[in-house]
């Protein structure tokens, strides 16, 4: 069987599921102002990579680790649910299957302590 990566179409796929989700990241106050001083074509970039490996894809992610990345951010279950919530959306948009979005969150899940409270 795929692996979600290639169910959901690979790269070019989950470059454009990041954009999608950066819209709706960048117009959400609740978590918007982490991103002010970013460079946000880098974060695509990195976010493509990261999510591609998260996913089953090839593991071309080289950036830092997910406590080092958000280090000194202080995010909480707020920011956390809100970007569970607009990748969710963003992978609908998609026409992925709420089976495989919950795949996804559940990843994304098992990441939540090395994020939130740093």
């Amino acid at each position: 069987m795929d692996n979600l990566y290639e169910k959901l179409g690979g790269k070019e796929a989950i470059t454009k599921v990041v954009d999608v989700f950066y819209e709706k990241v960048l117009a959400d106050e609740t978590v918007n102002h982490f991103f002010t001083e970013t460079d946000m074509e880098k974060q695509r970039r990195h976010q493509s990579l990261f999510i591609s490996w998260a996913l089953g894809g090839p593991n071309q992610y080289s950036g830092k680790s997910m406590e080092l990345a958000h280090k000194g951010m202080n995010l909480n279950d707020e920011h956390f649910g809100a970007i569970a919530n607009h990748l969710a959306a963003s992978l609908r948009e998609f026409k992925v299957s709420e089976q495989d979005i919950n795949e996804v969150l559940d990843k994304l899940t098992t990441m939540k302590e090395d994020i939130l409270y740093k």
